[in-house]
């Protein structure tokens, strides 16, 4: 695999205007760089293109995505699978550029794509930095200038466009002029990349709204301090988590691997209910969880079962179905013990092996999620550019904006498709002829 081109050293600024400025170095800016350059040069239009990131090195995200190995997309991603904004708005930018769009497009890049039994797409070299690598090179090759750490502390409009205030390596502030911007600054989550909430207040500043709440998504939560859960850690199997209203009714449920730790739960099942159980957490504080430990089986079914595994003991029929240690737990918690099951302890253990009430004190916070739930609204953004409605000549791309996917690639594939739309349009108003900085 080729190296990628080096950035310009630290510091290094090598002019203070430009005619496109992408504020934010990840998957959603690289992808808007790599578009606008390869529009612009399409059109015959020679642009300046900088992306600039507070990172001392790039694409942290990137590489600790999937594990290290960088979860690149799914096979097939509709806009059920976010949240945030209305689905036909994500529909309209999804359609803009797919999962094949993407697949293609890393393919020509050198970078083939595998698809495992889960539908999720990686790399075969199992490695991130090969995604990373072909993404600088790209954005290079597109003409863009990749200037880090350079920090962008805020933006104004002006008569002909944007100033920009950037802080240098050495933490000296430096002023910077566009005729267009490009936001994809992220969210909040892993804030030690970059994605600290500064993008959501330049937003701000410019204008935009910021939905409430922001908060974590795809984290893992917390139990009560000594919860017999905790008890299990290491222990990962199928489970369906539930969000119920306060008199009980389903409000979302999740299912998948789910992984019982030290301080509470994790996996991807628990990973997906978390943003929607802090949103709606933060509307009413009595919203609740629970967890299903065997997911598609009725209380009913469980009861069925029970009953006509007589005369095995409660433990033996439900060792059959679940880990040892889970099964003997969950009898030795409804008084389910070697004897006879009576009808009250039977009661007992359907409740606490179809509806365990998850006693959640928090979440791992910004510093674990992997994605940001909250941003700005899709209907302040003209979707087929992805230009403000409310400041010309800004767009947005990726976490910056109120959409948020199920882990599984769906997060990347909103930043493929946005950066696609922002970049290419950015570009094409400039195709299109408006004044270019010479």
């Amino acid at each position: 695999m080729p190296q990628a081109p080096a950035s310009p050293p630290s510091g290094c600024f090598p002019t203070a205007e430009h005619d496109i400025v992408v504020v934010g170095a990840g998957a959603a800016g690289l992808f808007a760089a790599i578009h606008a350059g390869r529009t612009a040069r399409a059109g015959g239009a020679t642009v300046s293109i900088a992306a600039l990131d507070g990172a001392r090195k790039l694409g942290a995200k990137i590489l600790v995505a999937g594990g290290g190995r960088c979860n690149v997309t799914h096979w097939k991603v509709t806009e059920g699978d976010f949240a945030g904004s209305t689905p036909p708005a994500i529909r309209r930018v999804l359609a803009r550029f797919d999962a094949d769009a993407a697949a293609a497009f890393f393919r020509e890049v050198g970078v083939e794509l595998k698809r495992e039994e889960t539908g999720k797409l990686f790399p075969v070299t199992d490695s991130a930095r090969t995604v990373l690598e072909a993404l600088l090179r790209e954005a290079t090759a597109a003409g863009a200038a990749l200037l880090h750490p350079a920090r962008v502390t805020s933006i104004e409009r002006t008569d002909s466009g944007f100033r920009l205030a950037v802080d240098d390596a050495a933490g000296d502030a430096r002023s910077m002029l566009a005729r267009r911007v490009i936001l994809a600054t992220g969210g909040k989550s892993l804030p030690k990349s970059g994605s600290d909430g500064l993008g959501l207040e330049l937003a701000k500043r410019l204008g935009h709204s910021v939905t409430s709440p922001v908060v974590p998504a795809l984290v893992p939560i917390v139990l009560e301090s000594g919860h017999w859960i905790t008890s299990l850690s290491g222990l990962t199997l199928p489970a369906e988590v539930v969000l119920l209203s306060p008199t009980g009714r389903r409000l979302k449920a999740c299912s998948g691997s789910t992984l019982c730790t030290h301080f509470g739960l994790s996996g991807p099942a628990v990973l997906d209910i978390s943003r929607h159980w802090l949103v709606a957490k933060d509307a009413d504080p009595q919203v609740k969880l629970s967890l299903n430990w065997l997911p598609g089986m009725t209380p009913e079914g469980v009861d069925r079962l029970l009953l006509d595994a007589a005369p095995r003991s409660a433990v033996a029929s439900l060792r059959d179905h679940l880990p040892d240690r889970l099964a003997k737990t969950l009898c030795d918690l409804a008084g389910a013990g070697s004897g006879d099951l009576t009808r009250e302890a039977r009661r007992r253990l359907v409740q606490a092996v179809t509806a365990t009430p998850l006693p959640v004190v928090g979440d791992r916070g910004f510093p674990v999620a992997e994605a940001t739930a909250g941003g700005v609204p899709l209907a302040e953004v003209r979707l087929e550019t992805m230009e403000s409605r409310l400041c010309p000549g800004l767009h947005f791309a990726g976490e910056v904006l109120d959409v948020d996917g199920r882990i599984g690639g769906f997060n990347f594939q909103w930043a493929w498709a946005s950066g696609f739309v922002a970049g290419s349009s950015a570009a094409a108003f400039f195709v299109a002829g408006e004044k270019v900085i010479s």
